[in-house]
């Protein structure tokens, strides 16, 4: 690439200084080939947020192409086929197939979530991580989820096949947010094994095929395979469908009293979402929908009203404490989103409403 050409695609964030600097023009040429970043690409990396952090996603994106690679070293055969080098995002995929005796393999952590998809299951087989402890194959055709952070532990006797791929997290968690209206600091995907999930199988079928056969557009994809990926395993662990909310979507009176219990007593905590809707036995998805049918409030909205009601209570009743203290004794963390939440709501800030409380109750 000439370097006036990438001159004009870098922008004025990259220095005269690294355009005069061959060795470094060489370098991100070299990386963004091999990475697949096409100049488009590079020119919103380097217009947005400088050379600098060009140099960060490549390094990244290289980081995590070792990481998946590295674990090669701790299985005792070599994988069929790999996506290594096919430039794929957000989205790897190894497969395996052997026919040892008997083989044990402790695979260390990564990043990334792993989906195993084990088409022909070996004669005996014990797998341990987080949470899961099986000691028998499952079925041909079943699937294991590994959530990234996972150390593993796995025994087998007799031959196997096996299909691996590997999802980027903040892919996971874009969508669950995005779609799901999930947090995306939670983590979604728990640790499963012997899944039997027909549209997660097929959709790895066909990463499998596009493994196997490559060609124009595989990066597309590989793009798209990860998104459909995501959906599947999202669907899976929150509910197979969405429910409207209509006159069968509104939680019923008896699961809305326990709730509404739980808040109460756990104001001075941190309820979460999660929490509620474990109570009532329903996904996080379908609670919020149903709660708010039911009281006209999204959950966490619901339980800063409380707060805000009981911090009235204890300034009527309780004189003497300071608002920093009715704040904390309300649940809320800070003094200063007490004061934001309490006035929205009440219309004066705590202070006034407690002169108000003592000059009506002389």
């Amino acid at each position: 690439m000439d370097p006036r050409r990438l001159a004009v695609l870098a922008g004025t964030r990259l220095s005269i200084a690294h355009l005069g600097d061959r060795n470094i023009i060489d370098w991100y040429e070299e990386r963004l080939s091999a990475l697949a970043i096409d100049s488009k690409q590079m020119m919103q990396m380097i217009t947005g947020f400088g050379s600098a952090s060009l140099m960060t996603v490549i390094r990244q994106t290289e980081n995590s192409l070792k990481e998946l690679e590295a674990l090669q070293k701790f299985v005792p055969h070599a994988p069929c086929t790999t996506s290594y080098g096919l430039g794929w995002k957000g989205l790897g995929a190894v497969r395996y197939r052997n026919s040892s005796t008997s083989v044990e393999v402790t695979l260390p952590p990564v990043s990334y979530h792993c989906l195993v998809l084990i088409s022909r299951p070996p004669e005996k087989l014990h797998v341990r991580y987080e949470g899961v402890k099986r000691d028998m194959p499952p079925a041909a055709g079943s699937i294991a989820v590994v959530p990234a952070g996972s150390s593993q532990l796995v025994r087998w006797q007799g031959s196997k096949d096996t299909l691996h791929v590997y999802l980027e997290p903040s892919l996971v968690a874009r969508v669950a947010a995005e779609w799901f209206e999930f947090d995306r600091g939670r983590t979604v995907l728990p640790p499963l094994h012997g899944l039997n999930v027909p549209e997660l199988r097929s959709a790895m079928l066909a990463v499998d095929a596009e493994l196997r056969a490559g060609g124009g557009g595989g990066e597309l994809l590989a793009e798209s395979f990860a998104n459909v990926l995501a959906v599947y395993l999202i669907r899976h662990v929150t509910g197979s469908r969405r429910e409207l909310v209509a006159a069968d979507g509104v939680l019923p009176r008896h699961k809305l009293r326990r709730v509404i219990e739980y808040i109460v007593e756990n104001l001075e905590g941190s309820p979460t979402l999660e929490q509620m809707a474990a109570i009532v036995h329903l996904s996080p998805y379908h609670f919020a929908r149903q709660f708010k049918a039911a009281t006209g409030l999204a959950p966490h909205q619901y339980v800063i009203s409380r707060r805000v009601e009981r911090a009235q209570h204890l300034l009527r009743t309780n004189g003497g404490l300071g608002v920093g203290e009715v704040a904390l004794r309300s649940g809320f963390a800070h003094q200063s989103h007490f004061g934001f939440h309490f006035k929205r709501i009440v219309g004066i800030t705590p202070r006034q409403f407690a002169g108000s409380a003592r000059i009506h109750s002389r």
